[in-house]
């Protein structure tokens, strides 16, 4: 038997994902009445409309079931209840790039990751790099733009 593989998240990426799954099967009522709508409009083979709200169906649908598949298998992570000298899921890491300049990051979950705002996902490269590391470590990471060299030079749990 295959074990389910957890989905490790923030609190508030749950309830993003939640909040999302509220919306789209709101819309399906709406969905089912466009297409009623035109199919009454007659010959369904040139009607754009009733093409256009079935694509629409099976959009909203494959999300529904992308966003149920996630939740049902979330691992909800509250920093502020972690501790250790190791980065994890959900530590905030201070590092120093090679010209000493402090970067903030936060290892979060994939649909919580937002780089502008110091969020990366557990699975890039540099959150690869950084789980396990302590104070003091140095990293190297290999990024697009060639190779990156960082210092751990602070993680808190907030």
């Amino acid at each position: 038997m295959a074990t389910v593989e957890k989905v490790p998240m923030l609190a508030e990426g749950y309830e993003r994902l939640t909040a999302d799954l509220k919306v789209l099967r709101e819309e399906r009522p709406k969905i089912v009445e466009a297409i009623e709508e035109a199919r009454a409009h007659g010959d369904l083979s040139e009607n754009a409309e009733y093409h256009a709200a079935k694509e629409r169906q099976g959009q909203v649908e494959a999300m529904i079931g992308e966003i149920e598949h996630m939740v049902s298998r979330a691992q909800i992570i509250d920093p502020t209840m972690l501790s250790g000298d190791k980065i994890i899921f959900g530590a905030t890491v201070t590092l120093l790039d090679e010209n000493d300049k402090p970067i903030r990051y936060q290892i979060v979950g994939q649909t919580e990751a937002d780089a502008k705002k110091g969020r990366i996902s557990y699975n890039s490269p540099l959150a690869r790099a950084l789980i396990g590391k302590q104070v003091g470590d140095d990293i190297e990471v290999t990024v697009p733009s060639g190779e990156k060299f960082y210092h751990v030079d602070k993680i808190e749990f907030i």
